[in-house]
């Protein structure tokens, strides 16, 4: 059992953010149901977001359909939601509503720009969010455009999982004050968080709006990926004297020409040489070279190379669960540990067996099956 076992959390269904911040709580043992719009899939999603959770499906536009959250609200610790700020206050399932039923409830709201602001009701997706926060321009080439980085910085670094950070601590909280509060979790904000680092930087004089020119954005040369002579890469983050040295070493590179390791003028001329040389070899003979040494070096792996590693198969780093291959629970914990109990349910699998476990009577789910309020059938 995880370390939030015992806590009921519901999850108003969304999108990205939302379902990773579900994840990441109900993958340390909470209860988290998720609440899905009435019209389901055929088959169950392969949606690793989706992980661990039971589904119950019910329209949420009907009053009876919101008052079936509202008994469910009641006897829970938190409720989430992703979508844009008002849109559950128009369902009636807004704080104000949910708290009145439950003053003790952590209420969670993820939202791109978040619950007030100029922008607050535009729409966006984690690329405009991090464009905003400063994270965007800071990522890419010199002299080309802002490479997006997926969208983990926005989503899930600075949305799904500041969510589920401030969801920890919100019912932390309310354990000693015995009051609930809302969590405005908005991606730019927490964007700006990751940041945190390259504000000091650039404090202290030491960070360059160029993009691709700075020590951890690809400008050094002993902080980059290169290519080998397979057509795959590797990555070296040599930055402390002693992984420096050991780096020259193993590349057999030349110690007078590259002694002067921090003299950013020279670093293109260097760069340009450690490309020449890592492409004399393959990926895997670099591996035998320096993988596992204080290089500080890595192959950079696909998607579907990652969990065959030998390193991440030792640590379990990578599970396949209903024939979906994605990764564990993490952080990890000595004594409630974190575990994957299913995958993801087709929507409203579980929406009878959900309500019966909340308290609701045969009647009660028969009625909310005879006014179109939930489906007919299932578990």
């Amino acid at each position: 059992m995880g370390p939030l076992a015992g806590f009921k959390i519901i999850e108003l269904a969304g999108i990205g953010p939302g379902p990773f911040c579900g994840m990441m709580l109900s993958d340390m043992g909470a209860e988290v149901i998720r609440i899905e719009r009435l019209s389901g899939a055929d088959q169950a999603p392969k949606d690793v977001l989706a992980r661990n959770r039971r589904s119950l499906a019910l329209d949420l536009k009907s009053p009876a359909g919101v008052e079936a959250v509202m008994k469910l609200v009641e006897s829970a610790d938190a409720l989430f939601e992703g979508f844009r700020p008002g849109v559950t206050e128009r369902l009636g399932l807004g704080p104000e509503d949910c708290m009145a039923r439950n003053p003790k409830l952590v209420y969670g709201r993820m939202t791109g720009w978040g619950q007030d602001g100029p922008m607050a009701h535009a729409a966006g997706h984690d690329i405009n969010y991090i464009g905003l926060a400063g994270a965007l321009h800071a990522i890419g080439r010199p002299g080309e455009r802002p490479v997006p980085p997926l969208n983990l910085v926005g989503d899930f670094g600075g949305g799904g999982m500041l969510l589920a950070f401030g969801m920890v601590c919100g019912l932390l909280e309310a354990q000693k004050s015995g009051r609930g509060q809302v969590i405005d979790a908005a991606m730019v904000d927490g964007t700006a968080a990751l940041m945190a680092m390259f504000f000091s930087f650039a404090a202290g004089g030491s960070f360059s709006d160029q993009r691709g020119t700075n020590l951890l954005d690809g400008g050094a040369h002993f902080y980059d990926t290169y290519e080998t002579s397979d057509g795959k890469h590797i990555c070296i983050g040599s930055i402390e004297p002693q992984f420096y040295a050991l780096l020259v070493e193993k590349a057999e590179l030349d110690p007078e020409r590259f002694a002067a390791q921090m003299d950013a003028g020279r670093w293109p001329e260097l760069k340009a040489e450690l490309q020449a040389v890592f492409k004399t070899r393959t990926q895997s003979e670099w591996c035998d070279i320096m993988e596992g040494s204080d290089v500080c070096f890595a192959p950079v792996l696909s998607l579907y190379e990652a969990p065959e590693h030998p390193h991440n198969k030792a640590r379990n780093s990578f599970v396949e669960i209903d024939g979906v291959m994605q990764q564990s629970p993490a952080p990890r914990f000595s004594r409630t540990q974190p575990q994957i109990s299913h995958g993801a349910r087709i929507p409203g699998e579980d929406t009878h067996a959900v309500l019966r476990d909340y308290g609701f009577s045969s009647d009660e789910i028969d009625t909310l099956v005879a006014d179109g309020v939930i489906a007919a059938g299932g578990a």
